[in-house]
């Protein structure tokens, strides 16, 4: 019998972190020391009140039902933490629950889309991004993003005929991979912008909580008229270190959040009940854990970014997010076979910025997902494999 799978498939081919985990599993098992730098899985430990929340009503054998909806604890549990933080009202018909912003991008592009329907996003880029609008059969079409326009898109140069068939565009500050932030002139300009063509924005809202050097991460319904044409997801997982438990939120637009809200109701029967209460527990609890973590990013972010600067590699320091961003050291052309010969020589382990894009051809994406001395550690081992030669730019 000739088997046959979808024609899409072609474009999903094994996602470059496995392929990283099978080098450094290989590295391991010959007794070789592996800093792993490549995978944005946070290390801190969850907060004892939202692993008691959960933990209690999953005692509960109630808890284990069909959800069917949020809770109405966590719909005002939301609603006052964008209130309180963003400075945004929602109404509850403003909100929906997903199973994370992977899970609602993926989807989105499902309530959103007809075939062919024009879906804008960014390279380099989130692969999500573009997975997500493909798999609705989408037309997908990416911005540039490039150094020196700070990493944000030149609205001016995307063409006019091009715009006129776009549904929604993706834009996510501060944005994974290349950690940045944008100014709230960004927003001011953007907002307009997509009214006047009648596009969608689709804001990716991971990492304002993960913020650095004073800035404060912004929610684009902050902006005059977002709730007009902008969507926002809000994840829980980095901010609150509850990425396992997948449960984020989409809200903004009313009309698209209660159409997508339609969708989901078709696909799943809501999110598992003790993890809705681990959400009320983290939205409704204190920030300290989070304004803590947020400055143990930044030590980790100084000590990865200032010490391979010191020693030759100019790595500039991220803005924000839990990464940092950079180009490869002078010397080298291919970032994947430059990212296996720093793991075979150093075992510090990164990913490889063409995984994000043709625009990450030749650059690094760093996970801050260690504590300082074994970073510093890290460093150390750059500096003593001899690949860097101390070519600052």
């Amino acid at each position: 019998m000739n088997l046959k799978i979808a024609d899409r498939m072609k474009d999903y081919e094994e996602g470059i972190f496995q392929l990283l985990n099978e080098k450094k599993e290989e590295m391991e098992r010959k007794g070789k020391k592996v800093y792993n730098l490549s995978v944005g899985t946070p290390d801190f430990p969850t907060d004892a009140h939202i692993m008691e929340a959960v933990t209690k009503a999953a005692q509960d054998s109630a808890n284990y039902k069909y959800a069917l909806k949020m809770l109405p604890e966590l719909s005002r549990a939301v609603i006052k933490r964008f209130r309180e933080r963003y400075h945004v009202e929602l109404t509850d018909r403003e909100i929906t629950d997903v199973y994370g912003s992977q899970e609602g991008i993926a989807h989105i592009g499902l309530c959103l889309c007809n075939p062919g329907d024009i879906v804008l996003v960014p390279n380099p880029g989130y692969p999500i991004f573009s997975i997500g609008p493909s798999l609705a059969s989408a037309d997908v079409r990416t911005y540039d993003l490039r150094e020196e326009n700070n990493y944000l898109p030149d609205l001016a140069g995307i063409d006019e005929a091009l715009l006129k068939k776009t549904k929604f565009m993706i834009v996510s500050y501060p944005l994974n991979p290349v950690c940045r932030i944008a100014p709230d002139e960004f927003y001011e300009r953007l907002i307009p912008w997509a009214k006047k063509h009648e596009i969608i924005i689709l804001h990716d809202n991971a990492y304002s909580d993960i913020v650095y050097d004073g800035h404060i991460g912004k929610s684009i319904l902050q902006f005059p008229g977002a709730k007009e044409n902008c969507i926002e997801f809000y994840s829980l997982s980095k901010s609150y270190n509850y990425t396992g438990a997948r449960v984020g939120f989409l809200v903004g637009n009313e009309y698209l959040v209660q159409s997508f809200k339609r969708l989901r109701s078709q696909i799943d029967y809501g999110t598992f009940l003790p993890v809705q209460y681990g959400a009320i527990a983290a939205l409704n609890g204190p920030d300290d854990g989070i304004k803590r973590r947020c400055a143990e990013y930044q030590k980790r972010r100084d000590a990865l970014c200032g010490g391979l600067r010191s020693i030759g590699w100019n790595i500039p320091d991220s803005q924000g997010s839990m990464f940092a961003w950079g180009k490869i050291p002078d010397g080298y052309e291919d970032d994947v076979e430059f990212v296996m010969e720093l793991l075979e020589r150093s075992g510090v382990l990164c990913t490889p910025g063409s995984s994000f894009g043709s625009l990450g051809k030749g650059h690094v994406r760093f996970a801050l997902t260690m504590p300082v001395g074994q970073i510093q550690e890290a460093v150390k081992a750059v500096a003593a494999s001899g690949m860097i030669r101390n070519n600052l730019s």
